[in-house]
């Protein structure tokens, strides 16, 4: 079996979204994957998303309401297949506690663009943009799972 990690800064927007949508697509594609958010600051853990990423993926039909934010832990790179940062100060922070199996998210179909902090942005629009930019990465990052693992079990390619 397959597993994720999506790494942001507190876990609260960008990697519960990350997650969410992820999930959703795996299934719809019949995918096993074990898949979990987690965040480099420790500022939130214990607590759900923050209302605009509820809201922006219940608007799309992904219930990520009942995550909780947690701090990624050392143990997490050995547990893990693959580790997701959303930004370069994300992966900055995962190199040097020592992360494996490292990639950007949008080194999967955005040119390794960062998928911004929608704090940053004014209003709703910054969850709307950074969704679809989520949604772009985790749609090429499953295709690459899907056809990986098909070149492995010799199965047809659905592309």
């Amino acid at each position: 079996m397959r597993s994720i990690l999506f790494v942001c800064l507190g876990n609260i927007c960008r990697s519960p979204l990350a997650e969410g949508i992820t999930r959703e697509f795996a299934e719809k594609k019949g995918l096993t994957l074990h898949i979990d958010s987690a965040g480099t600051g420790s500022w939130h853990v214990g607590e759900a998303p923050c209302a605009n990423s509820i809201k922006v993926a219940a608007m799309h039909g992904i219930d990520i309401a009942a995550l909780r934010a947690r701090q990624v832990r050392k143990e997490d790179f050995e547990t893990f297949d693959l580790v997701i940062g959303l930004d370069t100060s994300n992966m900055q922070n995962l190199k040097a506690m020592g992360a494996k199996n490292l990639v950007k998210l949008g080194s999967f179909g955005e040119d390794n663009k960062d998928v911004p902090d929608p704090y940053f942005f004014e209003g709703f629009e910054g969850f709307l943009e950074v969704y679809r930019m989520i949604e772009r990465c985790v749609g090429v990052l499953l295709e690459e799972i899907e056809y990986n693992t098909c070149q492995k079990n010799s199965c047809e390619d659905k592309r």
